[in-house]
């Protein structure tokens, strides 16, 4: 990761560590069950589009689509839960946003949500909801949201030797929970990967997804701020991370009801990761 993702990643990873999205739903075990390939159909296509992988088979890394293609958008939110955040939530502590998720269905926005296995399990109904719902895409974030290198803002991190059966854990608690086509992309905890993590996924078939514009919404107050610092940002083929939380970003509904208006006036068209995807392996 060079300097400047990684600055830009500690807006937001803060937030990460704490964010969620969706309704509440009854805690689900987690059994460590192999998954022999993460890549499935999805609402639009037999098989979504991935990157090809990088030199000796190292998982590629997509952060924003074509600049040239037209004003597409792709709205990304972060559905974290850490592995030992379940008595936060037993306590009463809100890692859901039904809220953001009903303004971004009546306001018709399709999107991607990176999802952790520990929320899927946490959140089983919401996580069967959003799987089923051709307006949503849901990917894979991770089971534990641990870091995948070790210097990551503070998160705990997964051992070397870990990493790739952590993402196999995560899409089967994706499936346990119901949700039926989990996309073949993979969003670092924190944003944060080093070569070492990238070979560690290798042969897995996902596409790494970053980003290039951070909202700041994680902890924010002023969501004037955050919506300005999103408009700020976009660009054609932008892809946006958001959180999607009631306790770690509070304002997220907000933005998504002051931005998505506004682009739209702008001539912009909100779209999944997977059509960005799909838009820079047909242009390579």
């Amino acid at each position: 990761m060079t300097p400047r993702v990684r600055r830009i990643t500690a807006v937001c990873v803060l937030g990460a560590a704490l964010a969620a999205c969706g309704g509440a739903g009854s805690t689900g075990g987690a059994r460590q069950t192999p998954v022999k390939s993460p890549v499935s159909a999805s609402p639009s296509a037999s098989r979504p589009p991935v990157l090809a992988p990088g030199p000796g088979g190292l998982t590629p890394v997509f952060q924003h689509g074509p600049r040239t293609l037209g004003k597409t958008v792709a709205l990304t939110f972060d559905a974290d839960m850490t592995a030992d955040q379940g008595p936060r939530a037993a306590a009463g502590e809100h890692f859901d946003n039904p809220d953001l998720i009903g303004t971004l269905r009546t306001l018709k926005v399709p999107a991607t949500i990176f999802m952790t296995g520990r929320w899927a399990d946490e959140y089983p109904t919401e996580a069967r909801s959003l799987g089923h719902d051709p307006q949503f895409e849901v990917a894979n974030h991770s089971y534990s949201h641990y870091a995948f290198t070790g210097d990551c803002y503070g998160l705990p991190t997964v051992q070397p030797g870990r990493m790739r059966s952590d993402v196999e854990r995560a899409y089967a608690a994706l499936h346990r929970a119901g949700v039926p086509h989990a996309l073949p992309y993979f969003r670092f905890p924190g944003g944060c990967y080093d070569q070492r993590a990238l070979r560690a996924l290798s042969g897995l078939g996902v596409t790494a997804v970053q980003w290039d514009v951070v909202s700041g919404d994680a902890f924010a107050t002023d969501a004037d701020a955050v919506t300005r610092q999103v408009l700020d940002g976009v660009k054609p083929g932008s892809v946006v991370v958001m959180h999607c939380t009631r306790s770690a970003a509070p304002t997220t509904e907000r933005v998504v009801r002051a931005v998505v208006p506004e682009l739209r006036g702008r001539g912009y068209r909100f779209v999944k990761v997977s059509e960005l995807i799909g838009e820079t392996a047909g242009h390579r």
